[in-house]
């Protein structure tokens, strides 16, 4: 499986074709989904390009997506940046008129377990964001919502050429066994040989504006669809 993240908690400052409104996050999708992409990942956000879980802006995103990419799963973030108290992302996700089909959250953070119970008592599915260099792994080996998510986000921080493939060795190591699927993904120049063994290994990955604004030679990547062109080639051949 080939996810397309399509903005992250980047600003249309670092690149200029980043998708932040919903129609841009819709015609982006599109091109994803045209480009091998089987599920999305995405950001929902304020005009300024800021991270929001604000249900008016939610549903715009959602339903603009959803027109454009119709049947794909469209999943979206829960991170601690969104709202530093988790009792406030919480409370917003009990606000949602239009739901997300699943939305990550990160271990490492505090109040995750939470967060997870609220998006599962909404039939929302949880991507559990393990991340490397943090103790994601180890409160996610005790979590009580453990069993009931939909995948396990190996996400590989080190974001360099020569060093990701060892860090995400090092991670899936950590993680163990895992009862549920796991994708890997790694970011900035890294992404692309995490993206290579996780084609390798035969795991979920995902690419996207979100993780890297390179493509494998270097050069800054024009779009989203760019990216998930590329990687399908590379997920091809494997």
């Amino acid at each position: 499986m080939l996810q397309a993240c399509l903005n992250g908690a980047r600003t249309p400052r670092e690149h200029h074709h980043l998708p932040v409104h919903p129609e841009q996050l819709a015609t982006a999708a599109a091109a994803c989904t045209a480009a091998g992409a089987t599920e999305l990942h995405l950001h929902p956000k304020h005009p300024d390009g800021t991270d929001s879980l604000d249900p008016h802006i939610l549903a715009a995103t959602l339903l603009a997506v959803r027109a454009a990419t119709p049947g794909t799963p469209i999943g979206i973030t829960t991170g601690a940046w969104t709202a530093p108290d988790p009792r406030d992302r919480i409370t917003a996700i009990r606000s949602w008129t239009v739901l997300p089909d699943h939305a990550s959250v990160n271990w490492h953070e505090d109040g995750a377990d939470d967060i997870a119970a609220a998006l599962l008592d909404r039939g929302i599915a949880v991507e559990a964001g393990l991340h490397s260099g943090t103790d994601g792994p180890d409160r996610f080996r005790t979590a009580p919502t453990r069993d009931r998510v939909l995948r396990v986000l190996a996400e590989v921080t080190d974001p360099t050429t020569r060093g990701a493939a060892t860090t995400a060795d090092t991670l899936l190591d950590h993680i163990g066994p895992a009862r549920s699927p796991v994708l890997l993904h790694g970011s900035g120049a890294g992404a692309w040989p995490v993206l290579t063994l996780a084609a390798h290994r035969g795991l979920d990955t995902r690419i996207g504006l979100e993780d890297t604004l390179q493509l494998p030679d270097g050069d800054i990547a024009p779009d989203n669809a760019a990216l998930v062109t590329t990687a399908s080639r590379i997920l091809t051949r494997r």
